[in-house]
């Protein structure tokens, strides 16, 4: 799209506006539909519910239904005229198994409004296989953030808001929520197209076209983060990337939460090891990802990343349309 902020002077989303809630990858914990239902309609969305969003695969418990329900469920939520969003209940694994047999032809055909603004999918975790594939076949932007059927939207008022501020208000001029905890690894400044998102995600993907190194057209701002992983683990993940050129095209890097990935202190030197002497300003110790309190981030949109050497706050700014 020419232009990378198509959210600049309206808002996402309206109260009134239709919205579907899918599960793409993982089934739903009982007792977790009825309450994000219940969490989007009190800001005033008209909430759909796909068809499969309560299924258990047959086969794989770790599935919500069967790759063509997953599949179909989606695609048919993203292609209504009248959606303005489409809501992942969760992640957990599965997103990645549906992308080869989507049209994205019709995606891409479905993905404006009718007053031209995009469509928007969020969510976060596996579902950045799906943001990847929006970014790379429908070239719309997405919102990675915590999802409404996981416990940290219900648990923490700061993650309901910050959502709701990237849903209901314009991005332009808008910074993105990185913690009171972030610091400047490497400082300097850098504007580019922001993209990234879970780590594991990310690795599994490379090879396959909606995964080549770095944003679209041009270096961007690269976010990463994890949960549940070894510290050696990271360190294959991140090595894996790095050869690949995803790390050397990043023009800056953003590096969220590592929820139960080992040591802070191993953790925090093979982060050092990997983003300390890559000549690029770098951000870590973020409030992203996993983390309790985790903030949205738009993907696929401009921003200017400010990582200032004198100890005071980075700061991610979205910014205007491009002219």
């Amino acid at each position: 799209m020419a232009d990378r902020n198509p959210f600049a002077e309206q808002a996402p989303l309206a109260p009134g506006d239709r919205v579907w809630l899918v599960a793409p990858s993982g089934p739903a914990p009982e007792g977790t539909v009825e309450p994000a239902i219940a969490a989007l309609e009190q800001w005033g969305l008209n909430v759909q519910v796909g068809e499969n969003l309560r299924k258990v695969d047959a086969r794989a418990s770790y599935l919500a239904g069967s790759d063509d329900e997953r599949r179909r469920d989606l695609v048919e939520a993203w292609c209504d005229p009248e959606a303005a969003a489409v809501i992942a209940l969760r992640g957990g694994y599965g997103a990645m198994r549906l992308l080869d047999e989507i049209d994205f032809g019709r995606m891409a055909d479905s993905a404006l409004r009718p007053d031209g603004r995009p469509k928007l999918l969020t969510g976060s975790s596996d579902i950045t296989a799906l943001h990847q594939a929006w970014a790379h076949h429908v070239g719309v932007p997405t919102l990675f953030c915590p999802m409404v059927g996981n416990a940290v939207f219900g648990d923490s008022e700061r993650v309901r808001a910050d959502i709701k501020r990237w849903l209901f208000s314009s991005w332009s001029d808008e910074q993105i929520r990185l913690g009171k905890s972030a610091q400047t690894l490497t400082a300097g400044e850098f504007t580019g197209i922001t993209y990234g998102g879970n780590l594991s995600l990310l690795a599994a993907g490379v090879g396959a076209p909606e995964f080549q190194p770095g944003a679209p057209d041009q270096p961007g701002i690269l976010f990463l983060e994890d949960v549940d992983e070894d510290v050696y683990r990271l360190d294959n993940l991140l090595l894996q990337l790095k050869r690949i050129g995803w790390l050397e095209r990043a023009g800056a890097v953003v590096l969220g939460s590592w929820e139960s990935c080992g040591e802070d202190a191993d953790r925090r030197a093979l982060l050092r090891e990997y983003f300390g002497e890559a000549g690029v300003p770098v951000v870590w110790e973020v409030e992203l990802g996993h983390h309790p309190h985790a903030g949205s981030i738009p993907l696929g949109v401009r921003a200017k990343l400010s990582a200032p050497e004198d100890g005071t706050m980075p700061t991610v700014t979205i910014e205007p349309s491009e002219e």
